[in-house]
């Protein structure tokens, strides 16, 4: 039996929950102020210290990029999609059609807004630099306000369009 170990970390965007193996996050996201349970279950594995260590560095700007053991699970096309999506520079957007061509041609516009939409890995792997072709800050699982707060955050946007908390 796989053990699942999970660490809770407190960000400017609420709580961020992680999950995973013993050698790998498997999954991340925020989670409801509600829903966060004292003692990040599970013992300790190294990629605890290292992703919270590395997550206030980023919320701190000192950080561009999370350098933590990942284990996203997906089709070969997702995993395809979030490779490219890992390439993404910290500061700057890529829009989906400019990723559909980059694995085939705009046929694959709709099949990237789906392997982005279900990006298991919020934040980690930076699913939030990808807008729409007019420049709409267009889905989010984390929320569009998270995504104009990351994207605003990382400098990729100067004037935010929603209210941000």
């Amino acid at each position: 039996m796989n053990e699942t170990f999970q660490h809770i970390v407190d960000t400017p965007l609420g709580w961020f929950n992680m999950m995973g193996s013993k050698s790998a996050i498997l999954e991340a996201h925020w989670i409801a102020e509600e829903d966060a349970v004292v003692g990040n279950g599970g013992g300790i594995v190294p990629w605890k210290r290292m992703a919270e260590d590395q997550l206030r560095e980023y919320f701190q700007g000192k950080r561009d990029s999370f350098s933590l053991p990942l284990l996203p699970r997906g089709t070969e096309f997702q995993q395809a999609v979030w490779k490219r999506v890992l390439h993404i520079p910290k500061g700057t957007t890529k829009t989906y059609s400019a990723l559909a061509q980059e694995l085939g041609g705009p046929e694959r516009a709709r099949p990237v807004g789906t392997a982005i939409g279900a990006n298991p890995l919020l934040l980690l792997i930076p699913c939030h630099r990808v807008i729409g072709s007019d420049g709409a800050l267009t889905g989010y699982a984390g929320g569009l306000r998270s995504k104009e707060w990351l994207l605003h955050h990382e400098g990729a946007i100067q004037q935010p369009q929603l209210r941000l908390f």
